[in-house]
């Protein structure tokens, strides 16, 4: 019995540090989508498939339900209730398979989302001139990526009522226009990985939290089954 409950002890603080651990890490993703909302802020009104957008809200959403699947594992293990424990191991469970298909889904699809995103930007530029909100949002994008157009300037043909070009693709205010010759999409695309790389491998870390955090709150679970049965 004394060892069954020394075992039971061990697994319960190792669980407790490392849903701890995984709970840090969803306060960390969660404050990196504020950042990366907040940053992007300038083009809020663009299609959420817009790369920085739509990762700013998938960090968010991770960031909060790892949050939550952290502090229920932690409050499992200091209970120990076999309940929790259950309910902490299905939901993070659930959260890893979701994890495993949506990086299956970008590495299998990641031509056929690029495609979607451009063709959700070309069909916003239609509400260019009677968007103010949407016309901002182009006009921050181009003036700060310093681009023209999602993949060239022809984009914006007769998408503007003078057929010219928005003046936030001209390089300077000349009467001829001097277009940024970069993509805009590309280029937001290049600064979102630039600036993520560090959290990518981040999720790496968390992402092997998460597993060991499956594997200790089963062990636990079955020490509790067997120290119950000790008990009776």
């Amino acid at each position: 019995m004394s060892v069954s409950r020394g075992c039971l002890c061990c697994v319960k603080y190792l669980m407790f540090i490392f849903n701890l651990i995984f709970w840090l890490g969803g306060c960390g993703l969660f404050g990196v989508g504020v950042w990366l909302a907040f940053t992007q802020s300038e083009f809020s009104s663009l299609p959420l498939s817009f790369p920085s957008l739509s990762a700013a809200n998938l960090l968010l959403v991770a960031g909060g339900v790892t949050m939550v699947t952290g502090f229920l594992g932690c409050l499992g293990a200091l209970k120990e209730q076999k309940c929790l424990l259950m309910t902490f191991f299905v939901i993070l469970l659930f959260l890893v398979l979701i994890e495993v298909a949506l990086i299956l889904v970008l590495s299998v699809y990641h031509e056929e989302l690029d495609k979607k995103a451009k063709d959700d930007l070309r069909e916003g530029m239609k509400d260019y001139l009677t968007n103010e909100g949407l016309k901002k949002s182009w006009d921050n994008m181009q003036r700060i990526f310093k681009c023209c157009g999602v993949s060239n300037h022809t984009d914006w043909h007769n998408k503007t009522s003078s057929g010219k070009l928005p003046d936030s693709c001209c390089r300077d205010n000349t009467e001829r226009c001097h277009h940024w010759e970069e993509p805009c999409y590309e280029k937001a695309k290049d600064w979102l990985l630039a600036n993520i790389t560090s959290v990518l491998g981040f999720g790496v870390c968390i992402g092997i939290v998460q597993i060991l955090s499956l594997v200790f709150s089963m062990l636990m679970y079955c020490q509790i089954l067997r120290a119950e049965k000790y008990m009776d």
